[in-house]
């Protein structure tokens, strides 16, 4: 593969944004969430900062938690449904505290808010 077809952001930048969420890390991920374009490769980089966080020999259930509040929280609402999709395509507990701190941000709801019929 050419230098010109690597996508940018790839997804191990994406990942350590996602591990590094202070700082740089935002910012970097807010400049994604602006272009639509790259909700592919936000989403390939959240899947490889689970699957990283699910293989890791410590378990950082707090970390991913935030990651999931923090990313419920500042994603537009076209990403919530992907983003639930991606936290609820594993059982695996690295996954789980990353769908409690999603969940806990109430981005879903507040994207696609209950209709009172």
């Amino acid at each position: 593969m050419s230098a010109a077809q690597i996508p940018f952001p790839d997804r191990e930048t994406v990942a350590d944004k996602l591990s590094a969420l202070e700082g740089d890390g935002d910012a970097f991920l807010k400049l994604i969430f602006e272009n639509p374009a790259q909700d592919d490769n936000l989403l390939e980089g959240l899947l490889f900062y689970l699957n990283r966080q699910s293989e890791a020999r410590f378990l950082n259930s707090l970390k991913l938690g935030r990651c999931g509040e923090w990313l419920g929280n500042n994603a537009p609402s076209r990403l919530q449904i992907r983003l639930s999709e991606v936290a609820r395509s594993s059982q695996h507990p690295a996954f789980a505290a990353f769908r409690d701190g999603l969940t806990r941000s109430g981005g879903l709801e507040r994207a696609y808010p209950k209709s009172s019929v």
